[in-house]
């Protein structure tokens, strides 16, 4: 498969694995069973994106599949398109959200937008107006009507907001774009400029060297700034240090900001937090979906008593170092599943079949198999 199109099938296997989750179901009374192009997008955007398993690019901070992928499938499904319509829109959308995400970072993280949920509404725009072929003119008001949508604040992490957030960017990509086509109008020059001024973003257009080349396809079932830091403590395991007096975890600041809870509430929190995810590590491995479902109150304390964390400028984002009783080291410069250490074949079809069953295998092969079909076949039409 190509990047995009396994960016596209890994986020399918999370929407599956995520449609049963609180946060979907919250989302589906929501929308009252709204069956529209839009309501479909909100609902398979908070499922696609509630297990934090959807893959996510770096150089933006911003998981691009999670707003596109709902709303270019939602509305092809709708429109009859086929799944190789949804794929080549979905590629257009992808690249236009790296380029925002891109040109809006560190800005838009510093001043606490979810990147993700800010600049989904635009790529999920880019995607639907290329789906049903608006002209130049439209487009642009299609684009102009998301980037005024743009909300979404990291203050939702470790809740259902988080993933709420991504379905409701979705929706309003879908619904930017059908109002455009409708003929609603908007300046892009001048959304540019209140994007600029509300978030601090930038709106730019596709760079020349494809985004998809820095894509992570995620191994874990959590926040990417905590990645480093689980495989850092398998190395522990792995050397036969399981149970330290002391441990200590060094990480870009960027990580820390973004896996910020030092002690956990649930399991949600526990996604966010690199003391607990460590701990976790420590004592059972890698951790998996069902890791999540709740919080062990004996890793909360051995998080809080024995845990300190430090941040380094210095480090690449992604980069962690763990020191175990001020002696033992483990560092990761790049975790399973980034560019620079991507995540196999085999590999990938195991994660899509622990989330989504036999089912979901070779479901992109028929690019002229219909949209609303493939929804279908993945249960993901209700």
């Amino acid at each position: 498969m190509s990047g995009y199109a396994e960016a596209f099938f890994d986020w399918l296997a999370c929407a599956v694995g995520g449609i049963e989750e609180p946060a979907t179901r919250a989302m589906v009374a929501a929308t009252g069973g709204d069956r529209s192009p839009r309501g479909r997008a909100a609902v398979l955007g908070t499922a696609g994106h509630v297990l934090d398993f959807d893959d996510t690019y770096l150089p933006g901070i911003a998981h691009l599949s999670g707003a596109i992928a709902p709303a270019a499938l939602a509305l092809g499904a709708a429109r009859d398109k086929t799944v190789g319509d949804v794929l080549d829109a979905y590629t257009l959308g992808w690249e236009a959200m790296a380029a925002l995400s891109r040109a809006s970072y560190p800005n838009l993280y510093k001043r606490g937008f979810h990147a993700t949920a800010a600049c989904g509404p635009v790529g999920a725009a880019v995607a639907c107006a290329a789906l049903i072929g608006l002209e130049e003119r439209t487009r642009k008001a299609a684009i102009a009507l998301a980037l005024l949508r743009a909300s979404g604040m990291q203050a939702g992490f470790g809740y259902d907001a988080k993933a709420i957030g991504v379905g409701a960017a979705a929706a309003a990509g879908v619904e930017a774009t059908l109002m455009a086509e409708a003929g609603a109008r908007a300046d892009l020059s001048r959304a540019s400029e209140g994007f600029e001024e509300v978030t601090g973003g930038h709106y730019r257009s596709v760079g020349s060297r494809p985004a998809i080349e820095r894509n992570w396809i995620k191994a874990y079932p959590c926040c990417l700034q905590t990645h480093g830091a689980i495989e850092a403590a398998l190395q522990a395991r792995e050397a036969g240090v399981t149970d330290p007096r002391t441990v200590l975890i060094r990480v870009h600041p960027v990580s820390r900001r973004a896996a910020r809870y030092d002690d956990v509430q649930d399991g949600l929190q526990a996604k966010f937090s690199l003391a607990y995810l460590t701990a976790y590590t420590l004592a059972h491995g890698a951790p998996n979906v069902r890791s999540f479902e709740a919080a062990d109150p004996a890793l909360r304390k051995f998080a809080r008593e024995r845990i300190r964390l430090v941040t380094d400028s210095q480090m690449r984002e992604s980069e962690t170092a763990l020191i175990l009783n001020r002696e033992w080291v483990g560092w990761i410069s790049a975790a399973v599943g980034s560019p620079e250490n991507p995540m196999d074949a085999p590999t990938l079809q195991a994660k899509a079949v622990g989330l989504a069953g036999r089912k979901i295998g070779g479901i992109l092969n028929d690019r002229n198999r219909p949209a609303a079909k493939l929804l279908r076949a993945l249960g993901l039409d209700g």
